[in-house]
């Protein structure tokens, strides 16, 4: 697999796409004025403890106090579960991490256990142990990587829990030996930082986002890193030139007069991830709807009937479905619960294979998943780990008419509402006055067409004039009835 990172930057914004074999399968956006939390260290202050959640809110400087979860927290594990009460007390000054951004109503998410990564290592100060990526399958070379952890460890005197990252696969002994010394003077950097600032305050903030990409995502299998600014390109040059030496022959900067976006379609493809529907070569189609709960991803064979029988089509759709699901998963940065209704499939190892192929499309994703359960419905039950914002989160916000229902009411429905009110008006005000209606264009059209006969028989029975008055900015289900 043939991997790209296009790195686009404007004053403000910064973009960041993953392209793997000419097709979008991430995309991570960076407003300026918006920096993501995740990983920065604060140094807070307790300001609430809640024992019946055993947690407790944590002013660490944010429009909004961040949430600090008991599980969360450094205890010995060996021993029960401490009451909240144990470990925490309003006013105690606490060094946090950020685990999750402020998502909505949110605030942040919190751990005491902090988590220090570098290109090859994480580092976790207050652990004890040494471990390895489970994304590294050869067992030679999981032994070689943790028996050189702990001698180059010991040298730097550097304390805690080392967790070998998926990218120091193959790297020689003295490159990881380079990243934990700049993980020893980090700290080193962290601890003097948490004594001398004031409560609170922001001790380490994680790396901009196009070093943070290429240092998390960069690997063997990059081909090329693209970017549009020259200023940014001369930082990565630097950044890389330190800590991902193996980089610099592919980071170079991209001049032209095109959009960088625009060479792999990458707006099209942000435009389409923020749509319900998504298309299926086959012709099939998902609908995926996103809510505070849970997302829910339903496929159907639409038009597609290539199948030499409804069986063999439903299967040929469930299975790009799992192909286009991973996708979409990566790209609209989906997280929380997610329920998918693969169409139904009569025969058990149909079934198997779409699970079995949607399995291996899962391992691509750098976020932890987890299918939990097949309901007795059908539905594929799963998680997928949430960091940061979705896409649809990031870029859109509730539709101002529909309240973010996603329907309005129809013109009928608003006249209805719009009669019983001025009866209600009728009743309430003696007054022989007549009533001024001031709504939606499409709706006073309907009033004066389809529900005339209405409006006189209203007239009629209330005794007074009702007008109709158009105002062009308001919502359809919007209105005004007046005294005239």
């Amino acid at each position: 697999m043939s991997d790209e990172l296009l790195i686009n930057v404007t004053p403000m914004e910064c973009r960041v796409a993953l392209i793997q074999n000419g097709t979008v399968n991430e995309l991570f956006v960076e407003r300026t004025v918006k920096r993501g939390l995740v990983g920065n260290i604060y140094k807070g202050k307790v300001v609430r403890v809640l024992p019946g959640m055993q947690a407790a809110f944590v002013d660490i400087g944010l429009s909004r106090t961040a949430f600090l979860h008991i599980n969360d927290m450094i205890w010995p594990r060996n021993q029960p579960t401490p009451n909240v009460f144990e470990l925490l007390q309003p006013g105690q000054v606490l060094t946090v991490q950020v685990m999750k951004d402020m998502l909505g109503t949110k605030g942040a998410r919190l751990s005491t256990d902090l988590s220090i990564p570098s290109r090859y290592l994480v580092l976790m100060p207050y652990g004890h142990h040494i471990g390895v990526s489970q994304r590294i399958e050869s067992e030679e070379e999981r032994n070689r990587l943790r028996s050189m952890i702990e001698p180059i460890q010991t040298t730097h005197q550097l304390p805690g829990s080392v967790i070998v990252r998926t990218a120091a696969e193959g790297i020689p002994e003295s490159e990881i030996a380079q990243d934990m010394a700049y993980l020893a003077k980090l700290w080193e950097f962290i601890q003097r930082k948490q004594k001398s600032i004031v409560v609170p305050s922001l001790i380490f903030e994680e790396l901009p986002l196009p070093q943070r990409v290429i240092r998390d995502l960069a690997n063997e299998a990059t081909s090329k890193i693209s970017v549009d600014s020259r200023e940014i390109h001369a930082k990565l040059q630097e950044f890389v030139a330190e800590f991902v030496p193996s980089m610099q022959t592919r980071l170079i900067h991209y001049p032209g007069e095109r959009p960088i976006f625009d060479l792999y379609n990458v707006e099209e493809d942000i435009q389409k991830a923020l749509q319900t529907r998504v298309a299926l070569k086959s012709g099939g189609y998902l609908m995926i709807d996103q809510t505070e709960a849970m997302t829910t991803i339903d496929v159907n064979t639409g038009s597609y009937v290539g199948g030499r029988t409804l069986e063999d089509t439903v299967f040929k759709t469930n299975m790009e479905a799992t192909q286009v699901i991973a996708r979409q998963l990566r790209l609209r940065n989906l997280g929380g619960i997610i329920i998918i209704d693969f169409i139904d499939m009569q025969e058990a190892q149909h079934r198997e294979e779409v699970m079995s192929q949607f399995e291996r499309m899962l391992e691509r994703d750098h976020a932890k998943t987890k299918i939990t359960q097949v309901s007795e419905l059908g539905l594929v039950e799963m998680t997928r780990k949430r960091t940061r914002e979705s896409l649809e989160h990031l870029l859109c916000e509730s539709c101002p008419t529909c309240q973010g229902r996603g329907y309005v009411k129809t013109a009928e429905t608003v006249c209805y509402e719009i009669f019983r009110e001025i009866l209600r008006y009728a009743r309430a005000f003696e007054s022989k006055s007549g009533f001024t209606v001031i709504a939606h264009p499409l709706v006073i059209d309907r009033l004066l067409t389809a529900e005339a006969p209405a409006v006189a028989d209203l007239e009629h029975f209330i005794g007074r004039v009702i007008k109709f008055q158009v105002e062009n900015l308001y919502t359809q289900e919007q209105y005004d009835i007046i005294l005239s």
